[in-house]
């Protein structure tokens, strides 16, 4: 069984520590713990690993946020995954810094990568592994607050939310989302 798990980020340097790149920092996270090396790819930076005969390919897009759905539509077809085998690791807004849920579907919530996604598949239902990153900026200041790096405090914190990551995408991928959710939803 294949699937396809996508962090969200921007790619450049400028973007490494921004809360809009927590999607990039998880697969990050994962590659290090598995001793795999991302590999520029098409649309895409990518790596997999097999685990317990399933196929799992971490892609971090090449194609900035708004056109993260180029990145994921090419790797579907290229890997022949079903969209319910897709996992979309994203930062969100709407929920206080280091929770994670685990949606089956959901609107975009005015994420540029997520409308995107949206967009190239014509649909929200898709599975996503949303990220909190808080909500500590003033009004109108939204695209501001997501493009700029974490605070050192955060970064401290960083590890362990990106640890609690790993269940998620590996549960997901062995036994379904039901039981993800049902076992990791906070």
């Amino acid at each position: 069984m294949n699937y396809l798990i996508v962090g969200l980020g921007n790619i450049g340097p400028e973007y490494l520590f921004t809360r809009h790149n927590i999607g990039f920092m998880a697969l990050d996270y994962v590659a290090k713990l598995k001793d795999l090396k991302f590999s520029p790819d098409r649309y895409a930076s990518q790596c997999s690993y097999k685990l317990k005969g399933h196929h799992i390919q971490l892609i971090k897009p090449n194609t900035y946020m708004n056109l993260s759905g180029k990145a994921v539509n090419y790797w579907m077809q290229h890997l022949k995954v079903p969209k319910e085998n897709v996992l979309i690791l994203v930062d969100d807004l709407a929920l206080p810094f280091e929770t994670l849920r685990l949606k089956p579907k959901g609107s975009s919530g005015g994420h540029n990568g997520l409308k995107s996604i949206e967009a190239s598949l014509q649909s929200s239902e898709y599975p996503r592994l949303r990220i909190g990153i808080g909500d500590n900026f003033p009004k109108g200041r939204q695209a501001e607050y997501v493009l700029s790096n974490f605070s050192e405090e955060e970064l401290g914190l960083i590890p362990e939310v990106l640890e609690r990551s790993i269940p998620f995408i590996e549960t997901f991928c062995l036994e379904g989302i039901q039981q993800t959710m049902n076992k990791y939803n906070q």
